[in-house]
């Protein structure tokens, strides 16, 4: 009866090595896709951001990741102060512009 049950048991020659790595597959596969639809369109994203952070300059209009629309009226390093209406005046930090406002004029002339 002992004899049955090593009969009827997998192998354990040269297929142990080959299976191993079959199994690594659909792991590599979800990696690739994975960073296909996620990590690669985030870093896109996260690139734009800096460099529009970067190129900000007195007198743009923005919005604020709170949604405050406002002008530039001051910049540091860190911080932007920003007009939000007549006489006020807030301080945000840089990472917190979310978007450049278009101002109307320059988003019809593109559309023409």
């Amino acid at each position: 009866m002992v004899d049955i049950a090593y009969a009827l048991s997998p192998g354990g020659g040269a297929e142990g090595g080959a299976g191993g790595f079959t199994g690594f597959i659909p792991l590599i596969l979800m990696f690739v896709i994975f960073y296909f639809l996620l990590i690669r369109p985030q870093q896109k994203r996260s690139k734009e951001h800096r460099q529009m952070v970067s190129n900000l300059k007195k007198g743009d209009r923005i919005i604020t990741s709170g949604g405050i629309h406002g002008r530039i009226t001051g910049m540091d390093d860190t911080t932007l102060t920003v007009e939000i209406a007549d006489k006020v005046r807030v301080k945000v930090a840089r990472g917190n512009v979310s978007a450049m406002v278009q101002p109307a004029s320059q988003s019809q002339s593109e559309k023409k």
